[in-house]
């Protein structure tokens, strides 16, 4: 159920893709700055009970809900379980920046895609050359389809019916409301966010590594193995060194350094090795995720037969 769930999901993202931002993720925004103004009160402790209010009950109430339809019917279950991967999951939440961004630069047009890049990054773009919206392109991607798929895949087949995709996907959330944007926010809202960061740090660290390995199989496994040991530490990010240093490596090409971005340059290191990123390299991090992808599907379809045989 768990193989025939991510594949069906994956076929009707692709057939109709979902409105992420305004079906999902404005919703969750909206839900996760009631709760902080309802629990904040300018202690850590109080973050940390806001985040277990906001998280277990709907992660409960989705695996009794996918329990009760699959005591009436296992496929009510798997109904249930596609349409939360449908909601949670999926390429479509970033690919069509992606695709936008990989058409204007092929026809020349860097101003537009500037543009988009700064919309999907939010941050300003307006001096990059080509080679740094095609380095910003690339990392912006293998960032993303980690944390829209292969993060939501992890937690999905480790935890019972759509809980596990349910429990990362709000960490998420969660993370990038009350976490990750803490060091923009008042000393009262950066202790509230920090059981959120953490948390989401705790979710990441085996699901960033075996994607990291993904990308090295699929791609070119030394160097990918090579730049993950000796560069994802010197990332600000430990998780988001791990996959631009590994999925960089695994491409042939250099991402990270020195970028002018909103007004001032960003002192960032090197990650990869090989070759400048240009417009070729934009297709080329489309196939490593997509054959990432399909590695994770024929894993899983190994151990189903394996299932079956046992």
């Amino acid at each position: 159920m768990t193989l025939l769930s991510l594949i069906f999901a994956l076929l009707l993202e692709q057939l109709k893709p979902v409105a992420f931002q305004q079906v999902v993720g404005n919703p969750v925004a909206r839900y996760a700055r009631w709760i902080e103004d309802w629990l904040n009160a300018g202690e850590s402790r109080h973050g940390t009970i806001a985040w277990l209010i906001a998280v277990l009950p709907i992660v409960l109430v989705s695996l009794a809900i996918y329990w009760l339809l699959n005591s009436v019917h296992p496929i009510l279950a798997l109904l249930f379980n596609v349409l939360v991967l449908y909601l949670t999951m999926g390429f479509r939440q970033f690919s069509h920046f992606f695709t936008d961004i990989h058409l204007a630069l092929k026809e020349g047009q860097l101003e537009e895609a500037r543009r988009l890049i700064a919309e999907w990054r939010g941050r300003g773009a307006e001096r990059l050359s080509s080679s740094e919206v095609s380095r910003l392109a690339i990392e912006q991607a293998l960032l993303t389809s980690y944390r829209s798929v292969f993060a939501v895949v992890f937690w999905f087949v480790l935890l019972p019916g759509p809980s596990g995709a349910v429990l990362y996907r709000l960490a998420e959330r969660l993370g990038r409301e009350w976490g990750r944007e803490g060091e923009h926010r008042a000393v009262e809202a950066r202790g509230f966010g920090r059981f959120a960061a953490q948390a989401l740090h705790v979710l990441d660290w085996l699901p960033t590594r075996l994607t990291a390995i993904c990308f090295a199989v699929v791609g070119d496994f030394e160097d990918a193995i090579h730049c993950w040991r000796t560069q994802a530490m010197t990332w600000t990010d430990r998780s988001a060194g791990i996959l631009l240093s590994s999925g960089a490596g695994a491409l042939g090409v250099r991402l990270g350094q020195p970028v002018w971005e909103s007004g001032e340059v960003t002192d960032r290191p090197v990650m990869g090795l090989g070759d400048e990123a240009d417009v070729d390299f934009l297709q080329s991090a489309v196939g490593l995720i997509w054959r990432t992808l399909v590695v994770c599907l024929a894993i899983l379809g190994l151990m189903w037969v394996a299932a079956l045989v046992g």
